[in-house]
């Protein structure tokens, strides 16, 4: 069965509105290790959108199962992770004017750079992942710039429906296969919800599902550690079609 990573980044999206101290992340994230999540994972974005620095070093402090840090590749935040160290980073694109990640790393573009940054990170003691499209150029830039993990991007499959599904989940089937014959740890995530979950639980290889957006939307309607608690149901039978 695969881990399951709660992304609570939109806790702090509630909280950003208003200014206030509530709903406060760590609160949270407490509630949702109680419910069974196998860990935590927050985007620190370069325009402080959501989640604060300080709210990932509270976390830190707190967070006894895994920590995951999303980020982009920039100095700044990446001097931020080396200090407060994360179990794991995930290095994400960004750009300032998207509502939220719109689609995997390029890392067959960047090696150089993104190999420097692997390197620190794991000097550091900090395990890092790529997120990245199910694409074997991007696979391959990843094993050689000695990630030791990957996180598919699932968005087009979440997206898709019908044949387009069907094709969008075979590219993600195919991508952990290759991954995992590369020795890379492969999670996955993005777009998914309580309805196309199941189906991914089916692909070998899944290490790790990271889902926050439809988690605290459920939230809203359960609370968030039976939300937490039926995601985890969804993980544990899988796919009865695949």
């Amino acid at each position: 069965m695969p881990y399951l990573g709660v992304n609570i980044d939109h806790v702090a999206t509630l909280r950003q509105v208003r200014r206030t101290q509530y709903p406060d992340p760590v609160e949270i994230a407490r509630v949702v290790e109680r419910a069974g999540a196998h860990g935590i994972t927050v985007h620190l974005r370069e325009d402080r959108r959501h989640i604060q620095e300080e709210d990932v070093r509270r976390l830190r402090a707190v967070v006894s199962t895994l920590l995951n840090m999303e980020l982009a590749l920039n100095e700044e935040i990446i001097n931020i992770a080396l200090d407060i160290k994360p179990d794991e980073v995930c290095i994400v694109p960004e750009r300032r004017a998207e509502l939220t990640t719109e689609g995997g790393l390029d890392v067959a573009s960047q090696k150089e750079k993104i190999t420097r940054a692997v390197e620190r990170f794991h000097k550091a003691g900090i395990r890092v992942s790529l997120f990245i499209d199910p694409d074997p150029i991007q696979i391959q830039a990843a094993h050689e710039v000695q990630a030791r993990i990957i996180e598919l991007h699932t968005g087009k499959y979440a997206e898709a429906k019908g044949e387009e599904q069907d094709h969008e989940w075979q590219r993600l089937a195919d991508a952990a296969k290759l991954a995992h014959s590369l020795g890379l740890q492969v999670n996955a995530g993005h777009g998914l919800h309580y309805t196309n979950t199941a189906r991914i639980v089916s692909i070998p290889y899944i290490h790790t599902l990271n889902i926050g957006h439809s988690i605290i939307s459920r939230a809203l309607t359960v609370g968030i550690e039976q939300a937490v608690k039926e995601m985890l149901a969804i993980i544990q039978q899988g796919s009865p079609h695949a």
